[in-house]
This record gives C-alpha cells, structure tokens and sequence, in this order.
C-alpha cells in the first residue's frame, strides 16, 4: 500500500481509499480528501511533520499520522 508519506516533492498521485477510524476518515474528507481526488506534495517540515499538499486547487498541511491512513496510486 502506497500512501501520501511516499510520495515525492511535486509528485502528484489519485487518493485511492481512506483508511483509520471512522473519525479520522471523516476529518480527512471535511478537508476535501476523499476518493478520486488528486493531491500533489509542495513540501515536508524538517521533522517530517507537517506535510503541506495541494488539493482542489489550495495549499493545505496535514499531520503525518494522517497521511499515512490515505491510500494513493
């Protein structure tokens, strides 16, 4: 399973499905991640964490414990 922690910078990859709780796949899609949607990496933090990612056309950071439950292709 590949997920957005492998991507590479400027690397853009098709979210194929959301994994985790159900919780944390409802926070993930109210950002606007959901099946389908392609996201593109910008940058990581010098710790790895945050990620910043473009989807929908806007900058947005998400944790790396959340990056690891999106599944892409």
């Amino acid at each position: 399973m590949k997920t957005i922690q492998d991507l590479k910078i400027n690397e853009t990859a098709k979210v194929v499905k959301l994994h985790g709780t159900s919780a944390v796949k409802r926070h993930i899609m109210d950002m606007g991640i959901t099946k389908g949607t392609e996201v593109t990496l910008v940058r990581v933090a010098p710790m790895g964490d945050p990620i910043e990612l473009i989807v929908r056309g806007y900058s947005l950071s998400i944790r790396a414990s959340e990056a690891k439950e999106i599944e892409i292709e």
